[in-house]
């Protein structure tokens, strides 16, 4: 097996590869995969040097933490962190943030897994009001006193949650939407993240596809995928597809930020090589549908770092194209 760059966590003290894997794809709303394809897309993420993948216990209502608990038995040798998050399976409602069900939903998600102790749950982008809640950080401290899990972070929808998490003091690490299409996280969360020693996984990162320069504004998606009937935010929030831009204006937007792609390296990988040398960033999570596709997110880590006029060049983009309809929703 390779080995791609590794970083800790935030406070959760584990290690993981500066580029993971997200399993949301294996699970549900991306078109179906089969069982065999998704774990051959997992094999070839350890043999790349991958060491973190990311779930959920709705994806696929479990099928994504199921695949990866076989594939965990079937490779007792591959040394992966597994965060998987909480929450979505539910009516989106503060008052079932609890220690009983948080319980229920942990148990769930170690059956599926296969483990006596969940690496990392992260809260999977609740409602607002329970990142202010004390009761509901409390219960997370009761599951690590109890030895369900090792360690506990946030998924988040925007900066002002993700600013929220980082404050309390057991929180590990956040998870949220970056990439060079959304740009917001650089201005307050990661220098924050970083002072508090939590770690930052970075999601969405190629903005459901649109920064691997494939699309064109007449491509069309399958009717169970979530860039077919989550376009306006019709399923959940719509910052989860296409990172909130506007198709026909993120097809454009792609286009220019493939004429940055670094020499010998695709636009998905520059992308994902912009993403990880950002400070306060710990791992970003591609998801993959083809064993190559993994192997080539994971190969990201090893370009070298992008020039200064990229990255001028990204934050230009990001104004003509993003800023006026992203950075003050998200």
């Amino acid at each position: 097996m390779k080995q791609v760059e590794q970083r800790v966590l935030g406070r959760s003290g584990q290690r993981v590869s500066a580029v993971g894997l997200g399993t949301w794809q294996l699970g549900a709303d991306w078109g179906q995969v089969e069982e065999k394809a998704a774990l051959s897309v997992l094999e070839a993420a350890v043999e790349a040097g991958v060491s973190f993948f990311d779930t959920a216990d709705v994806y696929g209502d479990g099928r994504s933490e199921r695949v990866i608990g076989r594939f965990l038995r079937e490779r007792p040798d591959a040394a992966v962190m597994v965060a998987t998050k909480m929450g979505r399976r539910v009516a989106l409602d503060p008052d079932l943030y609890t220690l009983s069900n948080f319980r229920a939903w942990t148990d769930r998600s170690r059956r599926n897994l296969g483990v006596e102790r969940l690496d990392l749950i992260q809260l999977h982008c609740p409602p607002t009001p329970v990142y202010s809640s004390d009761a509901v950080f409390d219960a997370l401290d009761t599951l690590v006193e109890e030895g369900r899990i090792s360690a506990y972070g946030v998924s988040v929808e925007t900066c002002a949650e993700a600013l929220t998490a980082i404050a309390r003091p057991g929180t590990a690490s956040v998870q949220i939407i970056f990439n060079p299409l959304r740009l917001k996280p650089l201005e307050a969360v990661l220098p924050a993240a970083a002072a508090a020693g939590v770690g930052i996984i970075a999601r969405v990162p190629l903005a459901s596809g649109l920064l691997s320069g494939k699309y064109t504004r007449d491509t069309v998606f399958s009717d169970d995928d979530h860039r077919t009937f989550n376009r306006h935010g019709e399923a959940f929030d719509q910052g989860e597809t296409f990172s909130g831009i506007e198709y026909a204006k993120g097809v454009e937007a792609a286009a220019e930020f493939s004429a940055l792609a670094a020499e010998g390296a695709t636009p998905a990988q520059t992308a994902l090589r912009w993403i990880i040398q950002q400070p306060g960033v710990t791992s970003v999570i591609p998801g993959a549908r083809s064993p190559q596709q993994a192997r080539l997110n994971a190969q990201a880590a090893s370009l070298a770092p992008l020039p200064d006029e990229t990255l001028k060049a990204v934050g230009e983009l990001y104004d003509r194209w993003a800023r006026a309809d992203i950075h003050h929703r998200w």
